[in-house]
């Protein structure tokens, strides 16, 4: 056997070299800090139940930090999750199965108003949100993909030099229909038909 068929490193041993760093370094911190503090009196001591309240306090302050971090991480990536999710078919978000001579700007205007006119204002607004996707389609800015996301599509909105915020507007709202149980009102559907005029007056 070649000495090339050894590994020369590994990851298990690149975190262990960096936690004995870490902890080298943390010692000799505390031994300058120990050198800087006045002699204690002869026979004092600090109670055992005050160091077990300060490690409970230092890992309950650990703990929600990392919490924190996580909830964080979650309200980010969340989108992209579900997205992940709804390609493997557990959700569908997709636009309504049609032929092509039905997917046109007209045609989801006019079953977005019909829906709005039936008190159904969530997919009132889902029919808004596909019609902007259409808009953009037969401009050229964004062709239709059925693998892109709400996020990439902000993402790749935000990289044009196109007004951000309609669209920002029927993406959330979207986003909201699909993966959330909020209750949507005529409000939120005028919100959608306020920024999808804007997008069309452009």
């Amino acid at each position: 056997m070649t000495t090339d068929a050894f590994e020369k490193t590994s990851w298990g041993w690149q975190v262990s070299q960096f936690q004995q760093k870490v902890g080298e370094w943390l010692e000799f911190q505390l031994s300058r800090f120990n050198q800087t503090l006045p002699e204690l009196p002869a026979g004092w001591s600090i109670d055992s139940w005050v160091i077990s309240l300060l490690k409970f306090l230092f890992w309950l302050l650990v703990g929600l930090f990392l919490a924190w971090i996580g909830w964080r991480l979650w309200r980010e990536f969340s989108p992209y999750l579900y997205s992940k999710l709804s390609g493997m078919g557990n959700f569908t978000i997709s636009a309504p199965k049609s032929t092509d001579n039905e997917l046109s700007v007209a045609n989801f205007l006019r079953r977005s108003q019909e829906l709005h006119r039936q008190g159904n204002y969530r997919d009132a607004c889902r029919y808004l949100y596909f019609a902007m996707l259409q808009q953009l389609h037969e401009k050229g800015i964004l062709p239709h993909k059925a693998s892109r996301t709400d996020g990439e599509y902000l993402q790749l909105l935000q990289l044009s030099s196109t007004q951000i915020q309609p669209y920002e507007t029927l993406i959330t709202t979207h986003e909201q229909l699909c993966f959330s149980d909020a209750e949507i009102h005529s409000e939120n559907y005028e919100q959608c038909c306020q920024a999808y005029g804007e997008i069309a007056n452009k």
